[in-house]
């Protein structure tokens, strides 16, 4: 083999006229076309696992990952009390994959003003509620503390509500909720917070738990749904199936059967959004690997006919046909790797520059986010880059054939 490979690298390099050593024009082809073809399947792996992430976590902060509700809800938000004893939510929260489990209530009103009207859901929820989510949103004013008597009239709203009703931080609105009669409430404002999913920022409002209870009518023990966080959402499937055997075909105190929904079963219509981005990804990248395989073969066919007088006189030394088609793609593979170099380079620069300076944004209305998300998975890169160079070596065994095609004597004379 060092035979091979000393002449691998020697057919690398060209002497000019001037006898200045130059990478063949063969090599520079096959590098630049493995090395643009890598970049853009990293970008395009980066970005669609991005786009799924930001837009996940956006929907997710306001509805988690999996509810367990009643299956009689008259609507989405306006439903029958469901209660959750003790003991199911502590089995619950003891499973691996679960981060947190709290309680919610919803209920559709309207908040008014002098100038305005808006229906609005309000969501309200207690004292250990996690507002990571809302807090990271969170543009002005603060997060009200529902276990303090001076807060339990607070609420938040969104910049886009606020916006519309004319009203902001610290201002007192009255919400009007329909029931068997009429009921308002007055609520003040202690957070603005703003997300790039428009939807949601037009219809959610959060209060305490405890206002909506009492229009209600309901107990202390009695919520909408129980929202449960997981820490991993590639296990929401197989959790949901577990929390669904611990609950499904149990009644509440309210002889009410428990019903769980994951948050792509509430919201299909964007995780098959998100589910048709991975189609995209993999016709990319075999168009891309389409590209570069043929850039390969095209280079490896200049190297071979460039140096088909050269196989010749080897032919005639002695070496074999399978030593010969070594050399070559010992060849080959010299640039394969100095294009995947580059390749990843390039591609790791562009998606770097891009987690750190947004350079290219996009309409919120549309994408759900503002700017194009990226995310650097090193697993999916390492196993791109092991596709790719494997793909590449089987892709050079086929010009490589043809060299057992050739004939000494007629490739000697060959000019």
């Amino acid at each position: 083999m060092r035979l091979q490979y000393f002449l691998a690298k020697r057919f690398i390099y060209n002497k000019n006229k001037k006898g200045k050593t130059t990478k063949r024009k063969g090599v520079r082809i096959a590098t630049f076309g493995i090395a643009i073809g890598l970049a853009v399947m990293i970008i395009s792996v980066c970005v669609v696992i991005g786009f799924k992430k930001e837009v996940s976590a956006q929907v997710v902060g306001f509805g988690s990952h999996i509810q367990i509700l009643s299956y009689d809800s008259s609507s989405s938000f306006d439903r029958k009390p469901i209660s959750v004893d003790n003991p199911t939510r502590l089995n619950i929260s003891q499973m691996p994959e679960v981060d947190r489990v709290e309680y919610i209530v919803t209920k559709p009103g309207i908040i008014k003003t002098d100038d305005n009207f808006k229906a609005v859901v309000f969501k309200g929820v207690d004292s250990s509620y996690d507002w990571r989510f809302f807090r990271k949103n969170l543009i002005e004013g603060n997060i009200p503390d529902f276990g303090k008597s001076d807060d339990k009239n607070k609420m938040i709203i969104s910049d886009k509500l606020a916006k519309q009703l004319k009203i902001g931080l610290g201002d007192e609105v009255f919400a009007y909720f329909f029931q068997q009669q009429v009921r308002a409430r007055k609520f003040k404002i202690s957070g603005i917070y703003s997300t790039t999913y428009s939807d949601f920022d037009n219809l959610f409002v959060l209060c305490r738990s405890q206002e909506i209870q009492t229009l209600n009518g309901w107990d202390s023990t009695s919520v909408s749904a129980v929202e449960i966080t997981l820490k991993n959402f590639d296990r929401l499937d197989e959790t949901a199936n577990d929390i669904q055997a611990l609950v499904g075909n149990r009644f509440d105190k309210n002889k009410l059967l428990y019903n769980t929904q994951t948050i792509k079963e509430l919201y299909p219509q964007i995780f098959n959004w998100l589910d048709m981005l991975d189609t995209n990804a993999y016709i990319i990248l075999v168009l891309m690997m389409a590209v570069a395989g043929f850039n390969m073969i095209s280079g490896l066919l200049i190297i071979i006919l460039e140096r088909t007088q050269t196989i010749g006189v080897l032919k005639a030394l002695g070496m074999s046909n399978r030593q010969i088609r070594e050399v070559f793609v010992t060849n080959a593979m010299f640039f394969v790797v100095r294009g995947m170099l580059w390749g990843n380079i390039v591609g790791l620069l562009i998606v770097v520059c891009q987690y750190f300076l947004h350079i290219i944004p996009l309409d919120p209305e549309y994408y759900y986010t503002n700017f194009v998300p990226v995310s650097i998975d090193i697993v999916w890169i390492a196993a791109l880059n092991v596709g790719v160079f494997v793909i590449s070596v089987l892709i050079m065994l086929l010009p490589s054939h043809i060299i057992t095609k050739i004939s000494p004597a007629k490739s000697i004379r060959f000019e």
